[in-house]
């Protein structure tokens, strides 16, 4: 564990603590602590805009894990993000700041910012394909002059799309050229659902997707080489026999952010660039049929301010209870899991892939709790603990980096498979060209 200084009283502070998600991050980082050796102890505290609501949140939690020292032993920093001297106050104190606040389009450049000018590392799990590109064009630089890594989306997006990637093609025997993703998610009798937080990001998101096209013009990225066939997106409601289900492409940030960390392999480390295409499996002919009359709905009232009015209003109506302002209970996170399937193809060890299509094949998937509050809280704290451990085996001194870029030379993957994300091969064939 990096050594706090008496100017860094701590490792991790767990920034909107008191939130839908913050909480369930809060206690991932309680239960870590309590794992940790007293020679190794983490130090952490959280923060947030009310001292009131964090000191019952961190009450609630000690009940809940029967940990009552939590209550007393745990530090409060009031921060918000529209007070700059509060935010340097509370990035000067840590080394690694853990950003619950969302939506990030909205509230989340002010906390990148202040880790940044104040030296502390930040991670969040956003699933904002603008926000997340947007930091990088904005503040790589800085963050790489100040060595502080700025790591987005390490929660379920992206996590495990982008490390999924790197995990199959580290079992790939050969040239692996393109990947196709399913995810799929298993919920118990009373269903499953998202909290109002993630729904605003996706309304947000839509209605102002000509951003995301602006700023990646002023990157002005030359299209990454394609090796092997081509892949082509399919369609956007498709029956996928390699789930036996429809399915339909993916709306999260995951194929910017595998791109993007595509791209960065490619560049830096000469690796050769992987197509990616995500699909997520909806059910069958009845959730089709839902699917399409909402998203319909969801698509015409994006664009007006009315429409996106209603649709934050609310959110359990027009998204048929999949999301809901009060979020999911405990039992229907408990009841749900993932499956995320990756099905690869390229060439194998000794062959060409310039001469002809590929070869081979391989087929990995991560199977994992639920993935909005179990999952991706896991997966945040992993992460923060990859950077107070394995700082060293980062890209650089510091930047602005996705999961797979900063993480690729480190031991995550270990540490998530340790911590409930089950990665594994499912098969591996060849299938050379008669």
């Amino acid at each position: 564990m990096e050594a706090v200084t008496s100017s860094r009283p701590y490792h991790i502070v767990v920034f909107g603590a008191s939130g839908f998600t913050g909480k369930f991050v809060v206690e991932e980082v309680a239960r870590y602590a309590a794992d940790s050796t007293p020679d190794n102890r983490l130090k952490w505290a959280v923060a947030g805009r009310s001292g009131e609501r964090l000191k019952g949140m961190l009450e609630q939690v000690a009940n809940r894990l029967a940990m009552p020292e939590l209550s007393t032993d745990v530090d409060i920093i009031v921060a918000d993000v529209s007070s700059k001297e509060s935010l340097a106050v509370m990035c000067q104190q840590a080394l690694v700041i853990l950003n619950c606040v969302g939506p990030y389009r909205f509230y989340g450049e002010p906390v990148v910012a202040a880790c940044v000018e104040n030296g502390a590392h930040y991670i969040d799990i956003c699933g904002e394909p603008q926000f997340l590109e947007r930091m990088q064009l904005e503040y790589h630089s800085k963050a790489l002059d100040k060595g502080v890594y700025v790591i987005g989306s390490c929660g379920f997006d992206s996590i495990p799309a982008d490390l999924g990637i790197l995990y199959t093609q580290s079992h790939f025997k050969g040239t692996l050229t393109a990947v196709e993703s399913f995810l799929t998610i298993s919920s118990g009798p009373e269903g499953s659902c998202g909290h109002d937080a993630t729904w605003q990001s996706a309304v947000h998101g839509f209605a102002d997707s000509s951003s995301l096209r602006r700023v990646r013009r002023k990157f002005g990225h030359k299209p990454l080489p394609v090796v092997g066939t081509k892949v082509r997106q399919r369609g956007f409601v498709f029956y996928s026999k390699e789930i036996t289900q429809y399915a339909i492409p993916f709306m999260g940030s995951d194929p910017s952010v595998v791109k993007r960390t595509q791209r960065f392999l490619y560049q830096e480390e000469c690796r050769s660039p992987i197509q990616y295409c995500a699909y997520v499996g909806i059910g069958g002919f009845c959730s089709v049929a839902k699917l399409l009359c909402g998203g319909l709905l969801f698509w015409v009232m994006v664009k007006f301010r009315l429409g996106r009015k209603l649709l934050t209003m609310f959110p359990s109506f027009f998204s048929f209870g999949m999301f809901s302002k009060a979020g999911p209970t405990i039992k229907q996170i408990e009841d749900t899991c993932f499956n995320m399937t990756f099905f690869g193809e390229g060439y194998s060890e000794g062959t060409d892939p310039s001469q002809g299509p590929p070869n081979a094949k391989i087929c990995t998937e991560i199977m994992g709790a639920e993935p909005g509050y179990v999952a991706t809280v896991i997966a945040m704290v992993q992460a923060a603990v990859t950077v107070l451990k394995e700082k060293y085996s980062l890209p650089r001194r510091g930047g602005v980096y996705t999961p797979g870029s900063a993480f690729h030379k480190t031991s995550l993957i270990d540490r998530l498979h340790n911590h409930g994300f089950k990665f594994s091969v499912r098969h591996y064939e060849e299938a050379t060209k008669a």
